[in-house]
């Protein structure tokens, strides 16, 4: 009995090795992203023509049918250029043989854990998509649009049988409109980018110090005095949850107390814990006015609001924020500290618990569920509130140890700028997680942060993509696909295609040049944002003072973007180089080294004002040094004076330059390092 177990058990071995090198070896071929369950090849392709149709198996069309279906067929028609005859799905009853056919069980609900896999099979004459639930239909059509290809004379569809479903049931982004203001048709366009990739879960961070973003009708003044005119009405809120709806995509919003919450009282300043006068912050950074949970009053006018906004969200969770309050106020407060002892609250940690459980009451009442950040949790709460882990994942943990339900941050704020190998490395749940079956399932997924100090409409996409796509696997596909490099090449083609949706993050580059270089040749500061990359983890406003919410975002950072392509080829050539000593890997080196050489004379031409002088020590000092290096690599080496005033260059442009750091530094000290030093003339 015992060797039949161990037959069997390396025969499933083996198999599952086999099912993971044929997945890998298809990576290669095709650039799907997310990565589905599985995919096998069956030989076939199926030709799309003028003649293409679709077909739905139900009499009666719903409107996320109608809506993806159509988009589909507009964007497929743009990829290929084809002028498909039918502009619209219609059911199997007007259209017999179908060029796709489209078969789901219900309408899917939006909510937690709603059913959206999907099988997908394409052959020469007919495709076919199958799903339990109309959001499956919505995330195989994904699918089937990143298997589009083409040939000189035909575009097609590959022909794959594909089974797919999500790992987690949470997969989201969160976008910050408090610190600024992004109109209806920025959100509306990242949601059909979150869609392209799967992601299900839209979080609305709607209040902070420096907005409150919403109308509230019962209590005007917060919409009036707290948000500089900039908010969203609740038609535009209904407008934009019904256009998420539409793609699968869930809309949790969040109101951030008690701190975080200078909005809050510069409209209803009976609400704060200090009695002064409170204005609207323009600076970034956590700052002290926070709610007082000592008074009726705070809870009467929370009541106000959430029983006005929480009908305009459908979704069942509700984000109270929750984080970052250091109590200063609280501390200061008299009478503050006088509620404490007379209720036994020992600090103020426990004084936030007891706000935070009759918020919940007030949620509940509304027939919302409570979350959170990680800093709300505390012994006394309720099972059913969600924590949201930002500071690590332990918090995580210790939250599905407990019973609640988590979702993780912690590896995905995408504004800090990390390179997109960063996130795609932090996998959720590490293998010494320690958590039983039952509480593995507490892990509900993650979400990607997009906090809003130093992001504007001009700027936000490009901080968002294309790295929320990797982001979007990581929730979505096995724990299995992590092979960075591959993801990286199927990221390339999906990178692009998301501007058919609207996303700006490849031509706002050259929008935001155009601006700074007052309409001139822009090819020397296209050549620059390709080797530098914003400074990161808010090193770019150190301390929240540099900027004011109003200041210019359209400087030559907001053009630079993290994982820039030129410094990622050179670090590879140069390592390549190194390695080989061959002279076609010499010449790759030698040839980026001419281009920033020559950049600086294209530089000089256009350098006519205060904002294009702050970068010519940095394209002059990179022009220096490529010569030296170029030299000293055709001779094998450089003499004293060289290796001196090359490494006086490295030393300047290690500092930051523009706000930006330049991010082949560490590929030319290898350089410089592998030449001989020689006591000789130049």
């Amino acid at each position: 009995m015992k060797n039949i177990k161990k037959i069997i058990l390396i025969f499933v071995f083996i198999a599952s090795c086999f099912h993971t090198n044929a997945q890998a070896e298809l990576s290669e071929k095709y650039d799907l992203m997310p990565w589905p369950k599985t995919i096998k090849e069956n030989g076939q392709k199926f030709i799309i023509k003028e003649d293409f149709t679709i077909a739905i198996n139900k009499d009666d069309i719903n409107s996320k049918i109608v809506n993806t279906t159509t988009k589909f067929l507009r964007r497929l028609s743009g990829r290929t250029g084809v002028f498909i005859e039918e502009g619209f799905a219609t059911t199997t009853s007007e259209i017999k043989t179908p060029s796709l056919f489209i078969d789901y069980k219900r309408e899917g609900k939006l909510e937690l854990n709603e059913d959206e896999s999907y099988e997908l099979s394409i052959l020469n004459n007919k495709v076919t998509l199958t799903a339990i639930t109309d959001i499956g239909v919505i995330r195989g059509l994904e699918t089937l649009l990143q298997l589009n290809a083409h040939t000189k004379t035909k575009y097609f569809f590959h022909g794959v049988d594909i089974k797919d479903a999500p790992r987690f049931p949470w997969r989201g982004l969160m976008i910050d409109v408090a610190r600024h203001y992004e109109p209806l048709e920025v959100l509306k366009n990242n949601l059909d980018a979150m869609a392209a990739v799967k992601m299900n879960v839209f979080h609305w961070h709607l209040t902070e110090d420096q907005g409150f973003r919403v109308e509230v009708k019962s209590r005007p003044k917060f919409h009036q005095l707290a948000s500089d005119g900039q908010y969203y009405t609740h038609e535009q809120i209904k407008e934009l949850v019904e256009y998420a709806s539409n793609l699968g995509i869930r809309v949790v919003p969040e109101f951030d107390i008690p701190g975080h919450a200078t909005s809050w009282l510069v409209a209803y300043p009976e609400m704060a814990s200090k009695d002064t006068t409170y204005k609207i912050e323009r600076h970034a950074g956590i700052f002290n006015p926070t709610l007082d949970p000592t008074k009726e009053v705070t809870y009467e006018i929370i009541t106000d609001v959430f029983s006005e906004i929480a009908p305009l969200f459908p979704d069942k969770y509700f984000h109270i924020g929750g984080d970052e309050n250091e109590g200063k106020h609280w501390d200061e407060n008299d009478k503050i500290q006088e509620f404490k002892k007379k209720n036994n609250i020992k600090d103020n940690h426990e004084l936030q618990a007891y706000f935070n459980i009759k918020i919940q009451k007030i949620l509940k009442e509304q027939g919302k569920i409570m979350m959170g950040w990680d800093e709300i949790l505390q012994p006394t709460l309720p099972k059913d509130v969600v924590i949201h882990s930002w500071r690590g994942k332990e918090a995580m943990l210790k939250a599905a140890k407990q019973g609640y339900k988590t979702v993780l941050s912690k590896g995905y704020y995408i504004d800090l700028l990390k390179s997109i190998r960063h996130h795609y490395a932090n996998e959720p749940i590490s293998k010494d997680h320690g958590l039983t079956e039952e509480q593995l399932k507490n892990i509900l997924g993650g979400e990607a942060t997009m906090w809003g100090e130093l992001v504007t409409p001009v700027s936000i996409d490009s901080r968002i993509w294309p790295r929320t796509a990797a982001i979007a696997e990581k929730l979505w596909s096995s724990s299995e696909v992590n092979d960075a490099d591959n993801m990286l090449k199927r990221l390339e083609n999906v990178n692009y295609r998301l501007e058919e949706l609207g996303i700006s993050h490849i031509r706002n580059r050259n929008v935001i040049l155009r601006n700074i270089s007052n309409n001139q040749d822009l090819k020397s500061l296209i050549n620059l944002t390709k080797i530098c990359e914003p400074l990161k983890a808010y090193q770019r406003n150190k301390g929240g003072i540099q900027y004011k919410s109003y200041s210019p975002f359209t400087q030559f950072v907001d053009a630079c973007n993290t994982d820039a392509i030129d410094a990622i080829l050179f670090n590879k050539s140069v390592k390549k180089y190194l390695k080989s000593s061959r002279d076609v890997d010499k010449k790759e080196v030698v040839s980026m080294l001419d281009k920033w050489m020559t950049n600086h004379i294209d530089f000089s031409e256009i350098n006519n004002n205060p904002t294009l002088a702050k970068l010519e020590p940095l394209s002059s000092k990179l022009a220096e040094l490529s010569s030296i290096l170029k030299k000293g690599i055709a001779r094998g080496s450089i003499n004293k004076t060289e290796h001196q005033k090359s490494i006086g260059i490295i030393d300047f442009l290690s500092k930051p330059i523009a706000d930006t750091e330049l991010v082949i530094i560490p590929a030319i000290k290898k350089l410089i390092s592998s030449l001989e030093i020689k006591n000789v003339k130049p």
